[in-house]
C-alpha cells in the first residue's frame, strides 16, 4: 500500500513549496514540478504501479486549487484579473477538466509518464523561443467564445497530466488574444482553479473503486500528501506573485526550461525504453 519516511515528508514540503513559488512566478499552476516529484516519492514509498500515475496526477490537481486560488488572490490585488473574462475561461475550463481526466483515466501509467515527459520537452522549447512581448496588445473586446476555447484547451490540457494548464493557456492569451503578459498570468491563474477543481473531482470519481489505493485516498487523490503540501505551495504562491510583478524573469525561466529537459528525457526513458 505504502507509507513515507522523514526523507520523503521533507522531500514533499520543499519541492511542493518550490512548486508553488513557480506557479505564482510564472502562472503555470505548479503541477510540472508536483507530478515528477510525487512518482519520484510514491514509487519510494511503496505505490502499487497500477495506480501510481494516477494518483500522482489527481494529487497533483487537487492540491493546485488552493495554489492557484492564493496565486489568483495576489494578482486580483495588482488588478491583473478581469472577472467577466474569467467567467468565459472557466466555462470551457470546466468543460476541459472533465474531458481530460476522462481521457487520461484510458490510459495506463506508462503512457501517461511517457505523454508527461514529452509534454515537458515540449513546454521547454515553448519556454525557450517564446516572446510574451511580440503580438500588439489588444483594445478592443475580446468574443466570450474565444475565451471559452481558450478554457477549454487549458482544462483538457491540465486534467490529462496533471498540471495547472498555464503553460498553455498563457500562450494562447497572449499570442491568439494578445493579452498583455500580466493580464494572461493573472487571468491563467484563475482559471486554473476551476480547471484543476474539475480534473480532481474527475480523479475522485474514476478512481473511487480502483484496487491498491494507498492509504488516505479519495479515488486517485492522496488526502495525506494533500495535507502535507498545499500549506506550503500556497504561501510561496504568493512570494511568486511579488516576484512576478518585479522582474521579466527571462533568466528564471531558462534555467527551469533546462529543468524541464532534464525531468522530461528521464521520464520518456523510464516509461518507454
Amino acid at each position: 500500500m505504502g507509507s513515507f519516511g522523514v526523507l520523503s515528508i521533507a522531500l514533499l514540503i520543499v519541492l511542493g513549496s518550490l512548486a508553488g513559488f513557480l506557479a505564482g512566478l510564472l502562472g503555470i499552476g505548479g503541477g510540472i514540478i508536483l507530478v515528477p516529484l510525487f512518482l519520484w516519492v510514491f514509487e519510494a514509498a511503496g505505490f502499487s504501479p497500477e495506480v501510481l500515475v494516477h494518483t500522482a496526477l489527481g494529487t497533483s490537481l487537487a492540491i493546485i486549487i488552493p495554489t492557484a486560488l492564493s496565486s489568483t488572490a495576489g494578482h486580483r490585488k495588482r488588478g491583473n484579473v478581469q472577472w467577466h473574462q474569467v467567467v468565459s475561461l472557466g466555462i470551457g475550463g470546466t468543460l476541459g477538466g472533465f474531458c481530460g481526466a476522462w481521457l487520461a483515466s484510458l490510459l495506463s501509467g506508462d503512457w501517461l509518464k511517457g505523454l508527461f515527459g514529452v509534454m515537458q520537452l515540449l513546454v521547454a522549447v515553448q519556454m525557450v523561443i517564446f516572446s510574451p512581448r511580440l503580438p500588439p496588445e489588444r483594445t478592443d473586446p475580446v468574443m466570450p467564445v474565444s475565451l471559452v476555447a481558450v478554457g477549454f484547451a487549458g482544462g483538457v490540457f491540465s486534467a490529462f497530466f496533471g498540471v495547472g494548464g498555464g503553460v498553455i493557456a498563457v500562450p494562447l492569451m497572449v499570442i491568439a488574444l494578445s493579452f498583455p503578459i500580466h493580464l494572461a498570468v493573472g487571468n491563467s491563474s484563475a482559471l486554473i482553479v476551476v480547471a484543476s477543481l474539475s480534473g480532481a473531482l474527475s480523479y475522485m470519481f474514476h478512481g473511487w473503486a480502483a484496487p491498491l489505493l494507498p492509504p488516505y485516498s479519495i479515488g486517485y487523490v492522496n488526502g495525506l500528501v494533500f495535507l502535507l503540501v498545499a500549506p506550503f505551495t500556497v504561501l510561496t504562491a504568493r512570494l511568486g506573485v511579488r516576484v512576478a510583478s518585479r522582474t521579466t524573469h527571462d533568466k528564471l525561466v531558462k534555467i527551469f526550461a533546462v529543468l524541464l529537459v532534464v525531468v522530461g528525457v528521464r521520464m520518456v526513458y523510464s516509461a518507454w525504453f
